[in-house]
């Protein structure tokens, strides 16, 4: 296949990859920043220096440009546009969804952009809005899924992207995922969501990505069509989408706004530049509102921070600390904040997806507890074979000192995971985990995981020592067990 998807590492459902587009290699999670030819306020070439390893150009306004479609068909893209990455290009149909019709149909679409050199070609799909009933958005998935089998006769060499498609309906979305991944394409963007994004239904963008990402093949790179602001990178990644692309660096620049991966601000709030970029250190806040140049400046912070943002999400995955980098940047808005949320309901799907072992789990408040490290191994606690009689430390005290030295298999306890033989007290998750002080909802998250213990051993007899404060929480969540007379106090 001219296109390639190598994953190296993950966490929760992030990857990272290697994605080789014919003789070309680059790293995953990747940024495309988004190029039109007419409108280079950072060429290619300079974002070629930044360390930019693709980028995303739009086949429709080559098309229809006099300065430069017959210059792309004899020369090709990467020399028009100086850049020697991979280049992939889009067919029109932002256009389309924008404008109306285009005079492009798809399969023009698609030998205009084999024509001029691009190395991911898209079909001319349609991008269904939010507001599309099912009937609507099916409709438009079914013409979409009939292009993109058009296109694969055109394009036959594995470097055709197949969008998904389907509006909000998750069904229709699963479909998609599915029908992609029989077709075996490898590149597969996840599409119509910048509305989604822009009026910050970042929920429903949760559930849309999770639809899709659930029947698509885990070997196919999914590109998140319109993604462009670093506050929801670590979201989307952790959702297992490995390209984003941007136009949002020099749009936001055009009207005055300064990136950062909290959010953004307008130049004019601001008195102090809080970022360590080359602009931002060379600049005083006045000295950029003031200068000539500014919209350029601005858009070259807006990138660095962009770039910087992707690197940290890649750094974050390999060291296993995705989690606690979509929980800082998720509660910096609360539209975030319960995209966050959405994400943690999806259990199931994101233990299959998550690695076994991390660098530590640090505990930042109740989300942590509905985390994918403390759900698997409550999971995980079915394994344990207690015996005839079992001691659950809740305290962490010598289980020589409670008066019940003949009590059987010993086991301490620590919120939020649970019980833990004395075996485990140095491995992950247990061993490599940060606490505040135990509070309630910590303790109760422990008791789900001692529960599921109890359960699995049905022909032993367990004593609990300790945890006088919270009593009244492991009787509440192991209430029939106790009425079943399962466990006892010492």
């Amino acid at each position: 296949m001219a296109i390639n998807f190598e994953i190296t590492q993950k966490d929760i459902m992030g990857r990272l990859g290697k994605l080789r587009v014919g003789d070309k290699t680059i790293k995953t999670p990747l940024l495309l920043p988004v190029i039109n030819p007419h409108i280079q306020i950072i060429t290619p070439s300079e974002l070629e220096k930044m360390g930019v390893e693709a980028l995303i150009t739009n086949a429709y306004i080559f098309s229809k440009s006099s300065e430069f479609r017959e210059r792309a068909l004899n020369e090709g893209l990467h020399s028009v546009l100086g850049f020697s990455g991979v280049i992939m290009t889009d067919s029109g149909a932002f256009q389309q969804s924008v404008y109306g019709d285009v005079d492009f149909s798809n399969s023009e679409t698609v030998a205009f952009q084999r024509a001029i050199g691009s190395e991911i070609i898209v079909p001319m799909d349609i991008a269904s809005p939010p507001d599309r009933t099912h009937e609507e958005a099916e409709d438009e998935l079914n013409i979409t899924m009939q292009r993109i089998r058009e296109a694969l006769q055109i394009i036959d060499d594995g470097h055709l992207a197949a969008p998904v498609q389907g509006g909000i309906h998750t069904d229709l979305r699963k479909r998609a995922g599915h029908e992609v991944s029989e077709l075996n394409n490898i590149f597969c963007p996840i599409g119509a969501v910048v509305p989604l994004m822009e009026s910050y239904r970042y929920k429903d963008l949760v559930k849309v990505v999770m639809a899709a990402k659930s029947t698509m093949s885990p070997s196919a790179c999914v590109h998140l069509f319109g993604a462009g602001h670093p506050s929801m990178f670590a979201l989307a990644a952790a959702m297992g989408c490995d390209v984003f692309d941007s136009a949002a660096y020099a749009l936001y620049a055009r009207e005055d706004r300064y990136m950062t991966p909290q959010g953004s601000y307008k130049l004019a709030e601001l008195n102090e530049l809080p970022c360590a970029c080359e602009v931002c250190r060379t600049h005083t806040a006045e000295e950029l509102k003031k200068s000539e140049d500014k919209e350029r400046l601005l858009a070259l912070h807006n990138m660095h921070v962009t770039l910087a943002e992707i690197a940290r999400i890649r750094q974050a995955i390999l060291e296993g600390t995705l989690w606690e980098l979509v929980d800082e940047r998720c509660r910096n808005h609360p539209r975030l904040y319960d995209g966050y949320l959405e994400l943690l309901k999806y259990k199931d799907q994101l233990e299959k997806s998550d690695r076994i072992t991390k660098r530590r789990f640090f505990y930042r408040g109740k989300e942590s507890y509905m985390r994918t490290e403390v759900t698997a191994y409550h999971r995980n606690l079915s394994r344990i074979d207690t015996g005839d009689k079992a001691l659950i430390l809740i305290d962490g005290k010598d289980g020589k000192k409670t008066g019940q030295e003949d009590a059987g298999e010993v086991l301490l306890f620590k919120p939020p995971f649970g019980p833990y033989p004395p075996e485990l007290k140095e491995t992950f998750p247990v061993g490599q985990s940060e606490m505040p002080e135990t509070d309630e909802d910590m303790f109760r998250s422990g008791c789900r995981g001692l529960k599921v213990l109890v359960e699995s051993n049905p022909n032993t007899k367990f004593t609990i020592f300790g945890g006088e404060e919270f009593r009244h929480v492991i009787d509440d969540e192991l209430a029939e067990l106790k009425e079943k007379g399962r466990f006892s106090y010492v």
